[in-house]
């Protein structure tokens, strides 16, 4: 066989999968290419290549999409390979040959195996060849009520994109017509199918891996059960709560999809295991997994260095590698799960994770960076290893409280929770985890902002004064507070003075009344409240609450009026508030207005201003982040005005329509002819 040594690698893709595969790269001594959009100009993976090649544009569409670009920028920078990371082009069998015809190293699968596998449905049929186990396919033109639940999927793609749940067989139809067409949007294919639905099901996974030399590898499970909107977010190894036979099953069925594709590389094979233990056939990715680290600590391989390994024509060692301990990794995403997973964006002040042994951090971000409106939400992976599966998620969820993120609202809060879940922790896991408790994880929690609104008034009331007390604690110049221009109004330093904050994301306000002595030090206005004041600095403030002294740690986002705050076991970020409120900021009741910034893709059918709307409906579909969200109309009423339209780009805060509602029992217009 052929043998190429690799010396300078493409990757064609972006964020932290780029910054992680260069990473390797420099531990060979691999000359590493960057390609970036204009967005990306000043990303993380750009700064991090030895060299980088710019595609002009900013959505995906006219960048990281476009193969011919990519492969010219490999050309371009004398590239000899190109690895293709995972999302975008990565299981684009065109894209693949383009590299090969090109000349270049393909580190990733043949191009007939991708072929094979990018149909669900022909793979489906061709993994019945090979003995996998699969779920029997059901015809939605002759569905009946023994057949539902239904689960619609786009035969193409995959991250949930086209992906439906059909309960009752009246929505049968419209699910399929919204599945189709959000699958055409998303992989150029809007073919769709159906098969069963299998309540509390396990999404179990095989890593293989695999050389021109017939030697595949079944490198252990991964158990990727919790998920939101068909996206996984705590991804661990080995799958907990599995007995042998179904785990040696489970490789087998792995090994013998591979080899009836001829694999070569890296790549995963996913089944749905009920909760009988029936395990069926999923899908095969045709590349690397967002979640193969916790392989990787697992095994103590690099799956990376390997698929390089491979693509130079090396063969892999006989013996596959001995598993050790166990690994949890949690994906962290700028979203807010209390409202419906809206991926948020803006200025990342912070994102520092403990650093410790066994723990590991994978990101396309640091501090000071911006997240954009046109990519995946997904700031980092956090994943922690130990001899246990009880240590390591004891581990992860220390790092995670422990973290420091400031900006905006993250996901970081509900994953801690979801890893001290009871159900996490006994290993009950399936894929309705969060269908079940999202309420629970993201209501409030036993925290105390109003002791941690108290720091933020104290530490500000320093700021502006320039005294303070205790050890100097000396800060990055971004995150000084300037003199705050809300609250203090006083006459005489002694008496009260008052500053207004609102918690975020949840909008709860705090008014905190202090007092500045002749000591020049602030402390609570109000005498008997157990709190004594040990030290004030701008960044830093510790308190004695009822005999317990805690510390609180402070930075500013002056560009929002915020102030983040940090305390063990809790993060808090406020907005000051002025004294009185703007009436300006008011909107007309009714409005609806963009969660996000983002692009109208589709409005509900025959939508016009007029229409007679009821609460709840989706009336606007808006993309952004790589999801789409629904926005529906907040009250039953008349559509009085709509802003929106397919195609527009909008800004978060645009008036997208207004709602006049309706009284109780009044009909509405059409409704009285």
């Amino acid at each position: 066989m052929r043998r190429d040594v690799i010396h300078t690698l493409l990757v064609a893709n972006r964020g932290e999968i780029a910054c992680r595969i260069f990473r390797t790269c420099r531990d060979l001594g691999i000359t590493t290419v960057a390609v970036y959009s204009d967005a990306d100009a000043d990303a993380l993976h750009v700064r991090e290549a030895d060299l980088a090649v710019r595609l002009p544009g900013a959505a995906p569409a006219d960048t990281y999409l476009r193969g011919d670009l990519v492969v010219a920028a490999a050309l371009a920078a004398g590239a000899d390979a190109v690895h293709p990371g995972y999302g975008f082009l990565s299981e684009n069998a065109a894209f693949a040959a383009a590299v090969q015809d090109a000349g270049l190293v393909w580190v990733g699968p043949p191009v007939k195996a991708i072929e094979l596998m990018a149909s669900k449905t022909r793979a489906k049929e061709l993994m019945a060849g090979a003995g996998v186990p699969l779920l029997a396919p059901v015809d939605p033109a002759t569905a009946g009520p023994d057949d539902l639940p239904l689960l619609l999927k786009a035969a193409s793609g995959g991250g949930g994109r086209g992906m439906r749940i059909v309960r009752e067989l009246d929505a049968l139809g419209g699910e399929l017509l919204a599945a189709a067409a959000e699958a055409a949007s998303a992989f150029g294919d809007g073919e769709v199918f159906a098969e069963p639905y299998v309540e509390r099901g396990r999404h179990v996974e095989v890593q293989v891996m695999a050389d021109a030399y017939d030697t595949v590898w079944a490198l252990g499970t991964r158990d990727c059960s919790l998920q939101r909107r068909h996206q996984k977010v705590i991804e661990e190894a080995p799958a907990p709560g599995l007995d042998d036979a179904l785990r040696t099953r489970l490789h087998d069925a792995a090994v013998a999809a591979a080899r009836a594709v001829g694999y070569r590389g890296a790549g995963t094979v996913e089944f749905l295991v009920s909760a009988e233990g029936r395990p069926y056939f999923l899908e095969m990715n045709t590349r690397l997994q967002v979640e193969h680290p916790v392989t990787e600590a697992v095994f103590g391989v690099d799956l990376v260095a390997l698929q390089l390994r491979v693509a130079e024509g090396e063969p892999l060692d006989v013996v596959v590698p001995a598993a050790s301990g166990h690994a949890v990794e949690a994906r962290l995403y700028a979203e807010d799960p209390a409202r419906d997973w809206q991926p948020q964006t803006g200025a990342l002040l912070t994102l520092e994770v403990p650093d410790a042994p066994g723990l590991r951090l994978d990101t396309g971000y640091t501090g000071g960076d911006t997240i954009g409106v046109h990519y995946d939400p997904m700031l980092a992976k956090v994943i922690a290893h130990a001899p246990t599966r009880t240590a390591a998620i004891r581990l992860l969820a220390g790092a995670l409280e422990r973290a420091r993120i400031h900006g905006p609202v993250t996901n970081r809060a509900l994953l801690v929770r979801s890893l001290r879940h009871p159900d996490f922790v006994a290993g009950r896991l399936d894929t309705g985890f969060y269908d079940r408790h999202l309420p629970a994880l993201t209501a409030p929690g036993d925290g105390d902002p109003a002791t941690a609104a108290l720091a933020a008034a104290l530490a500000e009331a320093v700021a502006a004064t320039g005294h303070g007390t205790g050890p100097a604690h000396t800060a990055p110049a971004h995150t000084a507070p300037a003199p705050s221009r809300f609250g203090a109004w006083r006459n005489v330093p002694s008496q009260p003075q008052v500053k207004r904050y609102r918690s975020e994301p949840d909008g709860t306000e705090h008014e905190i009344a202090y007092r500045t002595p002749r000591t020049g030090i602030p402390e609570p206005y109000e005498a008997g409240s157990g709190t004594r004041v040990v030290s004030v600095t701008p960044t830093r403030v510790t308190l004695e609450l009822d005999g317990v002294t805690r510390h609180f740690d402070l930075a500013y986002d002056r560009d929002r009026d915020r102030v983040h705050v940090d305390t063990a076991g809790a993060s808090y970020t406020f907005t000051a508030l002025p004294r009185f409120t703007d009436p300006t900021t008011r909107t007309d009741p009714g409005s609806l207005l963009a969660p996000m910034p983002g692009t109208v893709v589709r409005l509900a059918e025959g939508l016009a201003a007029g229409a007679v709307v009821e609460a709840g409906q989706p009336l606007i579909w808006l993309e952004a982040m790589k999801m789409e969200h629904r926005i529906l109309a907040p009250a039953s009423g008349t559509l009085t005005a709509l802003h929106a339209a397919p195609g527009h780009q909008v800004e978060v805060g645009a008036l997208l329509a207004v709602v006049q509602e309706r009284a109780d029992g009044a009909p509405a217009p059409e409704e009285t002819a």
